[in-house]
């Protein structure tokens, strides 16, 4: 964690003062140098004044130092500069930087018990309050590597002070100090600097901790708010090391995961101004969920302003910064944290540390009370620690300390490689003349590997560090109303993807004491059948709800596009899946279906009637007149022309699509050959009346059925070819009906087709030219008007059939192609046999020979 920065403008003046404080330190040592250069002394190194003391010190064969912020606060001296600069004043003590100290004693005092450990080598302590500045830090710093001596003859003795330093608390002062150290190559163990920026080999060698950078926690804290469906959140991170590097790796996290930000804001605990920015912006957001990357200090600043401000009801996530700082507990805090989540390391669990901190600490460790002499003398050395004694008695918040074990097991792993570097052994000690450097250190603590006695393995990785594991807090209120940070999960780093996250959600109290999970998203869930749009300028969690578009589906919730159905799919009315497109087609049980039978059937027993009639009257000179053979002949192709409307009803199959085409094609043409038969019957019979002819003789009987056959013959010839080439065959058209497929018979050769209509529409253009001609001739061969109209019905129906076909959509062609063929086959069958059938159903008088025969019999008609 870390500090506040040495800039800013509040922070500046600071900063000035710190640094005139050191230039008239420098000052100090150039005045000296020069003054036992002009005695001509030999210069000496030489301590300015007496050296910065500890706070708490035990001297030791191995000396490990300490610096906590066990004051979290300074006051700075005036600056006259006509006088030496008095030092700082700390001041706002803080509990849990003492119990780190106290922790540090401790494991040292339980090392020198142990005779495994290090058995005849004494360890010692010197542990410094640098009061949460970095000035201090770095004096203690300096006063770590010195050591106590106040001159260093001829050259140093290359032994620095210490063998290793544990700290700091914060991230900024812990940078501050391995820096300074860095070039010394001692070792500095951190128990709760998490700043990825620590990382660095490069920049920080000599540098450990145990406990993980702020990359794992960062990251898990993007997986914390994933898992629970958190899409849009606020940040807020102290202007720090700590908290700038921390809240990068958050927000890099949280866009691989699909959260989005809605701000992000930083202040530094010297700035009124962005706090109160802070604080506004948390309390006009939209966003339900806060993550708050900051150390307790900041935290606890920040919390007054947002009760200040009546800022309730957010769902607040934390860092192990602050999550379990006891100090932030007061009776009106839990109203802006009850129910905060985050990540906190696990509670200490040192045997002995609650009793040891109560009475062997004040017996043993503090050096005023162990002063002999008088009174007055004691209570003077007692005065720098008067802020300790009124927690002499008081072990209560041991049981919630977090960080206590990380120093249990930096203390013991620095003991472990002074112990592989001294070559101990339990029989025969420790080499205790061998001089260690601190380099050799830092390189035995890369390879220590060994567990405590509370059961945790403690080794360190590449970067310095021990493995990610923490715990998820929850702040619930206990059975008697007291503030509980309750454990509701895990996160261990070290496990396989899939089981590193582990919570129990229904052991949760949410934000503002609510049940229910608070709901923290820009736009709603999009449900199934809408896809989102993102709105323009806003992240891209902020989106529209838009429906999918036909043929298009969406299945899940949240989807960033609509999916096409495949092509023999389309999509139901919801957008949710697809299903599958209405097949169409002409049936037999639709309406217009059964239209079609009906008159198809109608004029094929109307056709049978009008044969079964002129059978029975075949004898009769009206029957016979004209060839009456043809006649029959002509009403079996209209049935047959009738019948094959049927084959275009139904479901189309191959064999019903070639049949359609070709029984129509061959009987139509049957049809127009008996009519055109009957035509050229007329027309041989006239010119048979006129002296000297002999044509009939050329267009007989037989004749007659030799061209009707050949007529025929030849259509039969060009659908063979047709069907042997490239026959019809069912096809399913998804192109002209989106959401449907017509089922329909291709033509497959499309010139095939149309060489059957032409052939049909050359013979039928014939018959009625020869029709025409005829038209005129004596009433008694009076047929050929009605061949005539017959034709002329049969043609206009044919030629406004073609751009109907074209432009008729789907089972409409079929219907189009049936009305076709029934409206000219009616055609024919009125206009050739409705007045021969009249004659011989109403004016049976008229059907004699002589009347068919005589010129003035004929006109009645």
């Amino acid at each position: 964690r870390h500090t506040p920065k040495p800039c800013g403008k509040p922070s500046q003046k600071r900063f000035m003062q710190q640094t005139q404080i050191a230039y008239v330190m420098f000052f100090h040592v150039i005045l000296l140098s020069l003054s036992l250069l002009a005695k001509g002394e030999q210069p000496l190194c030489h301590i300015i004044e007496s050296p910065e003391n500890p706070l708490l010190s035990k001297d030791g064969d191995m000396i490990i130092g300490g610096a906590f912020s066990i004051h979290s606060g300074v006051t700075m001296p005036s600056m006259s500069f006509t006088e030496k600069p008095k030092s700082l004043i700390c001041s706002r003590f803080n509990l849990r930087e003492l119990r780190f100290a106290q922790a540090m004693v401790f494991v040292i005092e339980e090392i020198n018990r142990d005779s495994s450990l290090l058995p005849n080598i004494s360890v010692g302590y010197r542990i410094y309050d640098n009061c949460g500045s970095r000035f201090l830090s770095m004096k203690a710093a300096m006063a770590l590597m010195n050591g106590q001596e106040l001159t260093a003859i001829e050259c140093c003795s290359g032994q620095a002070g210490v063998q290793a330093i544990i700290g700091e608390s914060e991230s900024s002062p812990t940078i501050v100090l391995s820096r300074t150290t860095g070039p010394f190559k001692i070792p500095v163990i951190s128990h709760s600097s998490t700043c990825e920026c620590l990382s660095s080999r490069t920049e920080y060698p000599s540098f450990f901790r145990t406990i993980a950078s702020d990359y794992y926690q960062s990251r898990a804290l993007a997986q914390l708010v994933k898992h629970f469906g958190w899409s849009w959140v606020g940040a807020v991170n102290s202007d720090s090391d700590y908290g700038n590097n921390g809240m990068a790796i958050f927000l890099e996290a949280a866009e691989e995961e699909g959260i989005c930000v809605e701000y992000s804001e930083k202040f530094d605990r010297s700035e009124p101004a962005k706090l109160t920015k802070v604080v506004d912006t948390i309390k006009q957001g939209t966003a339900k969920v806060v993550i708050i990357f900051v150390a307790h200090i900041e935290m606890n600043i920040l919390i007054e302003q947002l009760i200040l401000k009546n800022v309730t009801g957010f769902q607040m996530i934390g860092v192990e910064g602050w999550i379990t700082a006891v100090n932030l507990i007061t009776p009106t805090s839990y109203s802006v944290l009850g129910g905060s989540l985050g990540f906190d390391v696990g509670k200490s669990n040192i045997i002995g540390f609650s009793d040891y901190v109560v009475k062997e600490f004040w017996e043993t460790a503090l050096p005023c009370l162990l002063t002999t002499g008088n009174t007055s003398q004691a209570e003077n050395n007692c005065s720098r620690y008067q802020d300790l004694f009124p927690f002499k008695n008081y072990n209560d918040d041991i049981s919630e300390l977090r960080y206590t074990n990380n120093i249990y097991n930096g203390v013991y792993a620095v003991a472990h490689s002074l112990h592989s570097l001294l070559k101990c052994t339990e029989k025969q000690g420790c080499e205790k003349d061998q001089t260690i450097q601190p380099w050799q250190v830092v390189e035995s603590l890369k390879k220590v590997n060994f567990t405590t006695k509370t059961g945790e393995q403690v080794w360190f990785d590449s970067t310095g560090a021990t493995a990610a594991k923490y715990d998820v807090i929850n702040w619930q209120r206990g059975p008697d109303g007291e503030v509980l940070f309750k454990q509701v999960g895990y996160y261990d780093a070290s496990l396989p993807p899939g089981q590193q996250f582990v919570i129990t959600a229904k052991n949760i109290v949410w934000g503002g004491g609510r049940v229910e999970k608070p709901r923290s998203v820009c736009s709603e869930s999009c449900s199934p059948g809408t896809r989102k749009a993102a709105q323009k300028g806003r992240p891209v969690c902020c989106y529209d709800c838009i429906p999918c578009a036909e043929g298009e589906i969406s299945n899940m919730t949240d989807s960033n596009n609509c999916e096409p159905c495949p092509g023999e799919y389309w999509s139901n009315a919801e957008r949710d899946k697809c299903v599958s497109k209405v097949i169409e087609f002409l049936s037999f049980t639709e309406v217009m279906g059964v239209i079609l039978v009906f008159f198809s059937l109608f004029g094929t027993g109307l056709t049978m009637l009008v044969g079964i009639l002129f059978l029975i009257k075949k004898d009769t000179p009206i029957v016979r007149a004209n060839n009456s053979e043809l006649s029959f002949l002509l009403l079996i192709s209209l049935a047959l022309c009738f019948l094959c409307s049927l084959t275009f009803i139904g479901r189309p199959s191959e064999w019903s699509c070639m049949l359609r085409h070709t029984a129509f094609g061959i009987t139509f043409v049957l049809c127009i050959s008996c009519v055109l038969g009957k035509t050229i019957v007329v027309l041989m019979a006239f010119r048979a009346t006129l002296p000297g002819s002999d044509v009939m003789k050329w267009f007989g009987p037989l004749q007659q059925r030799l061209s009707v056959l050949t007529f025929t013959l030849i259509q039969v010839l060009i659908c063979v070819v047709w069907l042997t080439t490239s026959p019809p065959f069912p096809y399913n058209n998804m192109h002209y009906y989106k959401d449907k497929i017509i089922l329909e018979c291709q033509l497959g050769s499309a010139v095939g087709f149309w060489a059957v209509l032409a052939y049909v529409g050359v013979l039928a253009t014939l018959c009625f030219v020869l029709a025409f001609l005829a038209r005129k001739l004596p009433d008694n061969f009076n047929e050929a008007k009605f061949i005539t109209f017959s034709i002329l019905i049969f043609c206009a129906v044919w030629i406004t059939f073609i751009p109907a076909y074209v432009s008729s959509p789907g089972k409409f062609t079929v219907a189009v192609e049936i009305f076709a063929i029934l409206a000219s086959s009616f055609g024919l069958l009125f206009c050739i046999f409705t007045p021969k059938c009249y004659i011989i159903l109403f004016k049976p008088e008229l059907n004699t020979k002589k009347h068919v025969m005589g010129k003035t019999a004929s006109k009645s008609l």
